[in-house]
């Protein structure tokens, strides 16, 4: 089966204050394969809506066949709701294959999903024989499932059929180059400079000597060396400016990530118990037990990944470990104080949104911290303006929400970090970002995650999966 191409003719849509997205063109044959991608905030779920017919453009015309059948699987399903986001995500999808669409739109697709869950997806969308546009950050499925790249920046969509692994690194070639170029205008400058200390020293001393060999001799001619000398100067600094301001206007387009440099205030205990979690035959449950047998234990400083299927108790095993009212343990747990255990979830849950950013700062900063010292630390987690530091976090991005959990970990640094699927909905760049926080925090992890590549990015050194109600050790992760 085929149908005719979904052609845009300039497409733009705006928010208020902000393009999402100016005068886009583009015509999708049938059985195209794009994946959308860009920083979070830019604009990639709209166009996804727009492309779904949810949302209508302010200007320019989109096209589809009649005989199309689209199908669109969101990034937040709110049915469903005994389900776990992994099976809400499966469901959704059997929906729309059953339709037998000729479009498939998927919005973020392996944000919930478990390994098997995820390789299963990838296999159905390389087999897919309709068009599949799907927006996400997930390197592999970049990388194994889409033959073409969409990438929304700054309003404008830039249209690629490389690879998603050559884009990137030509995208970094070229960053390096603009680099280098400014690299060396910057010694011309200097040389230029140097060059005319010189002339004006060797100026001054033939004044001298001119003065003192022809007192009364033409002054005109050596007022128009030094002119002459000086115009020539200022001609090349001139042209070098020029050249370099372009130069930093191009790297300004490709957006170089500003760097994040983590503190912490985690001082190592003279006298500390060596295991901070210890669980003994225990069990964890609601009405009644959803895993048993349970031996875990997590030492300071050690980082463990918890792996599982979807719905196979993972986030109840984390709420036992943070002391959750809800769930009845029974067995041994020997756990920390709850107030040395720092959780981290997607949602950022523990952010309380009617506050400022410097606000839910001072709220763990001890009582009386000079304002300064409040600055300093945002401004290392890169809120640096007064507009940044006074937003309500209800306005904030899920980057920048990000960004926030960590300069609070780094201001009141728990012994304990349980980490629960943080790289979801995180661009590129964010995702980053939490890496290099938690590469450098000093304490325990515990991190539930789908994303292979983050875990082995956060060095961890012990896997437990959670499979047939009990915990494992599992050699399952090879990092």
């Amino acid at each position: 089966m085929s149908c005719a191409p979904i052609i845009l003719t300039n497409i733009s849509l705006s928010v208020p204050g902000k393009t999402l997205i100016s005068s886009f063109s583009a015509t999708v044959p049938y059985g195209s394969k794009i994946g959308i991608i860009g920083r979070n905030g830019s604009g990639k779920s709209t166009l996804l809506n727009l492309l779904s017919g949810a949302l209508p453009p302010d200007t320019g015309t989109f096209t589809i066949s009649r005989d199309a059948i689209l199908c669109t699987v969101p990034q937040t399903i709110t049915d469903h709701n005994n389900l776990s986001g992994g099976q809400r995500f499966n469901a959704r999808l059997s929906q729309a294959l059953a339709a037998d669409p000729t479009i498939l739109l998927l919005d973020e697709p392996t944000n919930h999903l478990d390994r098997p869950n995820r390789r299963s997806l990838m296999r159905m969308l390389q087999s897919f024989e309709g068009t599949l546009i799907v927006v996400s950050h997930d390197v592999e499925l970049l990388r194994s499932c889409v033959t073409k790249l969409w990438h929304l920046e700054d309003g404008i969509v830039h249209i690629s059929a490389q690879s998603y692994d050559e884009y990137v690194a030509d995208m970094q070639r070229e960053k390096e180059q603009l680099l280098q170029t400014i690299a060396k205008l910057n010694k011309q400058k200097k040389d230029t400079h140097t060059a005319l200390m010189k002339e004006q020293t060797r100026n001054k001393k033939q004044k001298v000597y001119g003065e003192k060999k022809y007192a009364d001799g033409p002054a005109v001619v050596r007022k128009h060396q030094k002119k002459s000398s000086e115009v020539t100067s200022g001609s090349k600094r001139r042209t070098i400016n020029e050249e370099k301001q372009s130069t930093l206007d191009q790297l300004s387009q490709l957006r170089t990530p500003e760097v994040i440099v983590p503190t912490f205030s985690l001082q190592p205990a003279t006298h500390a118990p060596t295991m901070l979690v210890t669980i003994s035959d225990g069990s964890i449950g609601y009405t009644k037990p959803l895993l048993h047998r349970l031996n875990f234990t997590i030492a300071n400083g050690e980082r463990v990944a918890l792996l599982g299927s979807n719905g196979s108790g993972k986030s109840t095993l984390i709420k036992g470990i943070l002391q959750a009212p809800e769930v009845y343990r029974d067995g041994h747990w020997s756990l920390p104080p709850r107030d040395q255990i720092g959780y981290l979830d997607q949602h950022y849950a523990t952010l309380n949104e009617q506050k400022t950013v410097l606000e839910i700062l001072q709220t763990v900063m001890p009582s009386g911290t000079p304002h300064a010292t409040l600055r300093t630390h945002l401004n290392r987690f890169l809120f640096r303006s007064n507009e940044e530091v006074g937003a309500l976090t209800s306005t904030l991005s899920g980057g920048e929400k990000a960004r926030l959990s960590l300069a609070l970990i780094g201001a009141c640094t728990p012994k304990l970090l349980i980490l629960d699927e943080v790289t979801n909905n995180l661009d590129v760049e964010n995702r980053q970002h939490i890496i290099e926080v938690l590469r450098a925090y000093p304490g325990a992890l515990l991190a539930i995650s789908h994303d292979y590549d983050f875990l082995a990015a956060l060095g961890i050194t012990t896997t437990y999966e959670i499979a047939h109600e009990t915990l494992q050790l599992s050699k399952d992760l090879n990092i």
